[in-house]
């Protein structure tokens, strides 16, 4: 989910209101709150709190919440965890940034992380943002030791690593995608689903991609991948979440302020993204 803004830099909260109830209500089957699309590195510790606690109350039950706790400091992330509110179902938390641990770094980073918490634990690995792979050996043997890491979040873009995941994957661990481009051929190889950021906009069209590909309808799958194909790549043509904070803008659900250091894309970008939802019949 996107933090929404208002031009002055305070949070959105009726935008948040907005958005919070067009994904329960177009086909989510759970919601992402404070991930990298939420632009969480600039949220006080007191907004992630007052947003989150907000979300929860307009979701009231009807779809699981799974909150983003992270950093590159685990100590710091320990103590977050253990502050966590009722109502959140699951942790999803990325390997650390910029200090760049090695393997047994990140191992023992989130083997700390899963022994403060009960809750269940989606790994996140996103090397463009992170600067570090974590490698299959390590996701498989975080998976093998700790019951409450139940899946992962794979952005690296590498189809070989996800098969080596998929195959030897002890029972009961699912791969999501971390990439909408993705997400189709991920699901050929085994994969469970998306962490999306186009379905900010239009859950309701990924979903049916989902569903139509668990239901054996491969055209159809196809079908609706390649209708977002070209928009998908347009949303990073200026960096996320600018793109699809215009596109949320032009469908009337939230404006597209950010916080800096991140700004708004270009007007060559936001002619791009209109283009693209015209050409695939996603609005008028």
């Amino acid at each position: 989910m996107v933090t929404p803004f208002l031009e002055n830099g305070e949070v959105d909260y009726k935008g948040l209101e907005k958005l919070t109830l067009h994904l329960i209500d177009n086909g989510c089957d759970f919601l992402v709150v404070h991930g990298t699309t939420g632009e969480t590195p600039v949220l006080s510790a007191e907004e992630k709190q007052k947003t989150l606690e907000f979300i929860l109350q307009i979701n009231n039950g009807r779809l699981p919440v799974v909150v983003g706790v992270g950093g590159n400091d685990t100590r710091q992330v320990c103590k977050e965890l253990q502050t966590i509110p009722s109502g959140v179902d699951g942790i999803l938390s990325a390997s650390p940034a910029y200090n760049k641990p090695n393997q047994a770094g990140i191992f023992a980073h989130f083997s700390a992380i899963a022994q403060v918490t009960d809750l269940p634990i989606i790994l996140y690995n996103v090397p463009g943002r992170t600067a570090s792979n974590m490698l299959p050996e390590t996701t498989l043997q975080l998976a093998e030791e700790f019951e409450n890491i139940v899946a992962i979040k794979e952005a690296s873009g590498n189809l070989e690593q996800v098969s080596t995941i998929l195959k030897y994957a002890p029972e009961g661990f699912d791969v999501l995608s971390g990439d909408d481009a993705l997400t189709l051929p991920m699901m050929a190889l085994g994969a469970e689903g998306v962490i999306s950021v186009v379905g900010n906009a239009f859950p309701k069209a990924f979903s049916e991609m989902i569903d139509a590909f668990e239901e054996g309808d491969l055209i159809g799958a196809q079908n609706v991948h390649f209708r977002l194909f070209d928009l998908i790549q347009a949303l990073f043509a200026d960096g996320n979440p600018g793109g699809i904070k215009e596109v949320l803008k032009t469908l009337n659900i939230c404006n597209d302020y950010m916080r800096l250091p991140l700004v708004e894309v270009s007007e060559e970008v936001k002619k791009r993204l209109y283009n693209c939802l015209v050409e695939s019949k996603l609005v008028d």
